[in-house]
């Protein structure tokens, strides 16, 4: 494998955020050469598949102001300094959902946007489902949708779910079934 890898010559903090943190960095290039990244430093995050069955997902839809649009994700949310990725799993389940889980298993983690930015989302899969109350953000307007794994999957595949996390994470977890 060659060593393709990037050398920070100048960090600058052009933004900071309560969410993430917007970095101008000039790195030197394996040809010598140097060049401008802008970086967008962010937490990491979880998704989470929770099955209430073993047909059915709850989703949740919410309108994202960036693409003003609203999407159906699969429930998801930002680390807390300190958080491991299981326990914010957890949280934010039930957060969103009102579920809370008796068995999470960890599907995989996915970049987003690595041209750009560091998040990173550890997605999990949720069974054995209890439900106690949703308690969401108070700036976090959702719906609950329970809806047919299998539909959810051809949702993604038709483009009528676009939200890249609940993309990579529903076919992933159809792979994974159909092994």
């Amino acid at each position: 494998m060659s060593e393709l890898k990037e050398f920070c010559l100048k960090s600058e903090t052009v933004f900071q955020g309560k969410i993430l943190e917007v970095k101008l960095d000039q790195v030197k290039l394996k040809n010598g050469r140097t060049s401008s990244r802008e970086v967008v430093l962010h937490p990491g995050a979880v998704g989470i598949i929770p099955f209430v069955s073993e047909a059915e997902i709850v989703l949740v839809r919410q309108y994202r102001y960036p693409v003003r649009e609203e999407l159906l994700e699969i429930p998801a949310g930002k680390l807390d300094p300190g958080e491991s990725a299981e326990s914010c799993a957890i949280r934010e389940l039930e957060e969103e959902t009102g579920y809370k889980a008796e068995k999470l298993n960890y599907l995989g983690s996915i970049y987003t946007s690595p041209g750009f930015s560091s998040e990173i989302i550890h997605i999990y899969w949720a069974e054995q489902l209890d439900f106690t109350r949703a308690n969401p953000d108070p700036d976090e307007i959702l719906e609950t949708v329970t809806i047919d794994f299998e539909k959810a999957v051809k949702m993604c595949l038709d483009n009528k779910i676009k939200d890249a996390k609940t993309v990579v994470a529903l076919i992933k977890m159809w792979l994974e079934r159909g092994r």
